[in-house]
């Protein structure tokens, strides 16, 4: 159960951050500011989804490869450490910075300048999660084909 629970809940997170990232890019490439904002506003309701599920991820994982003496693992583990570290620190001030900015009509260099690290440091997370799930991938493949 703690496998599937993992599974899912880190699917979850990687489509949610994805999501939020391609919404972002697409709402300032072809959006006015009207969209622009509903993106934000709706990045910010959507941490309700995000949160527990990378919760749910980390805890599980911790779980279920907490005495593992594994190199993927541990590199799992320091993944999710910069994760964790760049959700906390920069995407959350981050989207309710943006949220609160956008909902002002207030597009401009603080907007830009935020906008320009929340891409980043979401890029860099949706990285690292695709990191962790093709690992994960990996060792379950490796279970199941002692070859």
């Amino acid at each position: 159960m703690k496998l599937l629970i993992h599974a899912i809940s880190g699917a979850l997170a990687l489509a949610t951050i994805a999501t939020f990232w391609i919404s972002t890019v697409l709402s300032e490439a072809f959006g006015g500011p009207d969209e622009i904002a509903a993106v934000k506003t709706g990045i910010l309701y959507g941490l309700a989804v995000l949160v527990p599920a990378m919760v749910a991820a980390g805890g599980s994982g911790f779980s279920l490869g907490g005495t593992w003496r594994s190199p993927v693992v541990n590199a799992k583990k320091r993944r999710m450490k910069i994760i964790a570290a760049t959700g906390i620190l920069v995407l959350l001030p981050s989207a309710a910075f943006l949220a609160m900015k956008a909902g002002q009509g207030d597009f401009g260099t603080s907007f830009m300048v935020v906008q320009g690290i929340e891409l980043v440091a979401g890029a860099s997370n949706i990285v690292l999660l695709g990191l962790n799930m093709r690992d994960g991938l990996a060792m379950r493949r490796r279970k199941r084909n002692p070859a």
